[in-house]
């Protein structure tokens, strides 16, 4: 499983409710940290900086591989994050309900609304669910940016930290872009209570 899989999972066992264009920001982010990880790609003051030949398999890594902007000067990871997450959440569900990851829900709310559907019991969601209670600092930094728990206490000496400085990089520009989403739908909200206000007249 991928980091944007094993993310995908621990959303969907969370309790709270995730929209699905941050969880979409959040999994291109996941994809790019993969990316590097598996020397696919470098990130260069920024922008994204393709490598040498990586074995990706022809799953949805595979895909953001090929997705990249092989000519200089190069994608900013925060172009990157909005060009391929647009609606990358909807592709991995699917990809996940194919492969059998997920299942019709058996009871509850699900964290994406009207979407009954859970992960199943099998052993890539089991590493997913270890990852995430052994307390993975990537899986877990991405998670807070998407609201899945609350940000960790500065205090606390057992929250996990993140010390790859590509890595960090990347997982501040997804909370960057969560946050940019946020001022977007709050600016449309106020905008059309104003539109409603006006034709309701005083």
């Amino acid at each position: 499983m991928s980091t944007a899989e094993d993310l995908f999972i621990t959303v969907m066992d969370g309790e709270r409710p995730v929209g699905r264009g941050d969880l979409s920001l959040a999994l291109a982010g996941a994809e790019l940290i993969d990316l590097v990880g598996a020397g696919a790609v470098t990130v260069r003051e920024g922008r994204i900086v393709p490598g040498g030949p990586a074995r990706l398999g022809d799953g949805l890594t595979g895909e953001a591989a090929a997705a990249l902007t092989r000519q200089a000067p190069y994608e900013w990871i925060e172009d990157w994050l909005w060009r391929r997450g647009d609606g990358l959440s909807d592709a991995y569900q699917a990809a996940l309900e194919a492969s059998g990851e997920l299942r019709p829900r058996r009871s509850g709310r699900s964290p994406f609304g009207g979407s009954r559907l859970e992960p199943a019991d099998t052993p890539a969601s089991r590493r997913a669910r270890d990852r995430w209670s052994e307390r993975d600092p990537v899986l877990s930094a991405l998670a807070t940016v998407v609201g899945v728990e609350d940000e960790p206490d500065d205090r606390d000496e057992d929250a996990p930290g993140l010390d790859d400085e590509v890595v960090t990089t990347v997982v501040a520009a997804v909370h960057d872009a969560v946050m940019e989403l946020e001022a977007v739908r709050q600016r449309r909200t106020i905008e059309n209570a104003a539109f409603a206000n006006l034709w309701r007249g005083p």
